[in-house]
């Protein structure tokens, strides 16, 4: 029943299209009941076993018995006027326009429900995409991106296939159900009371089948997930792959999940096929059991029903078989597809660890600069970062230095918010970084990393990118302030070349200084280096570099550096070690002091 909510609470906002798809199963369950029921009166011709009543009723009443006489009286006078094959020929026609409406009103609860399907998982869509890009950066430490993939792919479509084409019968069938049912309690109660009897034995039996196949199925698409992680990370790393001869290992660890998976769905659609045969046979068996006891209802000295009447009975019963197959069919669906809404959701539940106040403040700067005030992180049970006080004034560069593992990197991420501190707080202009919008202080800031984020884009994209207000001669402007105009203006296209799967057309250089054009053009007033020349060669550092010192000018800036040469000029270096500061100070200073930073040094000019 959990499932069902679940369901109807995605449904809900289409409610005025649900409704009229349950009006038009309505009216078809009605004419379909009215077109079966047409055929009790030629039955009485057939059997002889009409009894006309000798005047029209004297007025229309609601009940049984009316509408009975009343019907007979007309379709008597018919054959009085008419004929009997004519009367036939009329009554045939009849039928034949009966299931024509009927037919015309399914069609319309199909069409009027058809967007609802696609909109719940345009929004599902879109919704998992909104949450991807507002989840903080700790959400993603711990998950695999195949199988995120996987949720926003394969999960939306088993939802689709699933959970939503099967609670499109449940809008259908029930209603149908109901009319027939109140048909045949009208016609002979007593019958009625029988079927429900067995009824509920057979449901019994189906949903304990049913309830195995959410679980098989969430173990389904938890493989899958792997499956498509594995996928990314081979060709994430495929020059590894090849280069350590590791393709066979490689192949076996694709080949033992995908033969897991594979058992799984073998074992996931014997389950799943079951239900239609299943339901057919259990429908046929009360078929059955419903013709033997009408059946003594209608012969012997005691019978209460005619021939015609059951004969209808057992016609109507046998329409009530399919749509109770096909609830039964969805009822398995959905709790195979609730494995996929469960994977969904917990992406669309998952804490937005980074909030923003209601009433959040805008950014002014330039300012008082920035400040960590006995700030402390970690990611899981190992502290990163402890008792951090360092303030980084407005215009000054700043520096920060330690072997990996210090903590460098952790630290300039709490200052556009990436995370938030554990312990102790970072303030902007003497107000917390949490009072302001997220907005605000990110668009303060460009960013240069050592791993350069680049999209299959055109060049100009990738500099102006998230924003479509840049002209070509500011992306121009940014592009030779990055010293990258040269290379740009000799590809073929410029700066509307394509630059491939994550820039993988240019050198390591290149895609650095496109990095840097797209913090530059933004002009940003705090600027944030992590390491942006490492892994480059001395030609490709020394452009870099250049680069780097021309947008450094009236910038606050924050420099994390293994190249010690590079940060020399810095206003303030700050040495950290293990999640401490050990040392701070300019580089005269610190030489002086032949403490950490004096070693790290020696070791530099040692390399």
């Amino acid at each position: 029943m959990k499932e069902v909510l679940r369901i109807l609470r995605l449904v809900m906002p289409h409610w005025p299209r649900v409704l009229a798809s349950i009006g038009a199963n309505g009216m078809s369950a009605v004419f379909s009941v009215i077109a079966i029921g047409a055929v009790i009166p030629f039955l009485q011709v057939l059997f002889e076993r009409g009894e006309s009543p000798a005047a029209a009723p004297e007025k229309f009443e609601l009940n049984k018995e009316a509408l009975v006489d009343w019907f007979n009286y007309h379709f008597s006078s018919l054959i009085e006027q008419q004929g009997e094959l004519r009367t036939l020929l009329f009554l045939s026609l009849a039928v034949i326009v009966l299931f024509l409406m009927k037919n015309a009103f399914f069609y319309l609860a199909l069409y009027v429900l058809a967007p609802v399907r696609t909109r719940i998982l345009r929004d599902l869509r879109q919704q998992l995409y909104r949450r991807f890009l507002i989840l903080p950066l700790s959400f993603y430490a711990a998950r695999k991106k195949g199988d995120l993939m996987s949720r926003a792919t394969s999960d939306v479509q088993e939802v689709e296939w699933s959970v939503l084409r099967g609670f499109e019968l449940f809008f259908r069938e029930p209603v149908s159900l109901l009319f027939f049912l109140v048909t045949l309690i009208i016609m002979s109660p007593a019958l009625t009371l029988f079927v429900f009897v067995l009824l509920p034995l057979a449901a019994l039996l189906i949903g304990r089948i049913a309830r195995s196949l959410r679980k098989r199925s969430g173990k389904a698409q938890n493989l899958l997930g792997q499956l498509l992680s594995l996928v990314e990370e081979s060709i994430g790393g495929l020059r590894i792959i090849q280069a350590f001869n590791a393709e066979a290992y490689t192949r076996k660890r694709f080949q033992r999940i995908n033969q897991a998976y594979t058992r799984l769905l073998i074992s996931i659609s014997r389950r799943s096929d079951l239900s239609s045969p299943l339901s057919e046979f259990l429908g046929v068996l009360i078929l059955v059991s419903v013709l033997w006891f009408g059946g003594r209802m209608v012969i012997g000295e005691s019978a209460v029903l005619g021939p015609e009447v059951f004969i209808t009975y057992l016609i109507i019963f046998s329409q009530m078989i399919t749509p109770a197959k096909n609830l039964t069919t969805a009822w398995y669906q959905v709790q195979k597809g609730a494995a996929s809404l469960d994977r969904i959701e917990e992406v669309l539940k998952a804490e937005e660890v980074i909030t923003e106040k209601p009433d959040a403040l805008l950014v002014q700067y330039p300012g008082k600069g920035i400040v960590f005030r006995n700030v402390g992180f970690r990611y899981e049970e190992e502290w990163v970062l402890k008792n951090i006080d360092l303030e980084i004034s407005s215009g000054k560069v700043v520096a920060l230095v330690g072997p990996s593992g210090a903590g460098k990197s952790t630290l300039v991420d709490l200052i556009p918010r990436f995370y938030d501190p554990l312990e102790g707080e970072v303030l902007l202009n003497g107000i917390k970084l949490k009072e302001y919008r997220i907005d605000q202080v990110r668009g303060m800031m460009g960013i240069v990393s050592q791993d350069t984020i680049l999209f299959n884009e055109s060049v100009f994209n990738n500099i102006a990118f998230g924003r479509d207000d840049f002209t070509l001669e500011q992306v121009q402007e940014a592009a030779r302030i990055a010293n990258a105009e040269e290379f740009i203006l000799g590809m073929q296209g410029g700066y509307e070349a394509n630059i491939g799967d994550r820039g993988h057309k240019l050198s390591g250089g290149q895609r650095q200084r496109l990095s840097i054009a797209r913090a530059v053009l933004r002009n940003p007033p705090i600027l944030i280096l992590d390491e942006a020349t490492s892994a480059l060669d001395t030609q490709s550092e020394r452009l870099v570099q250049e680069a780097m010192e021309r947008i450094m000018q009236g910038r606050t800036v924050i420099v994390i550096a293994h190249r010690l040469s590079t940060i020399e000029k810095a206003d303030i270096i700050v040495v950290m070690d293990q999640g401490r500061i050990v040392e701070r100070g300019n580089h005269q200073e610190l030489m002086k002091a032949q403490g950490h930073y004096a070693r790290l040094q020696a070791l530099s000019n040692f390399r």
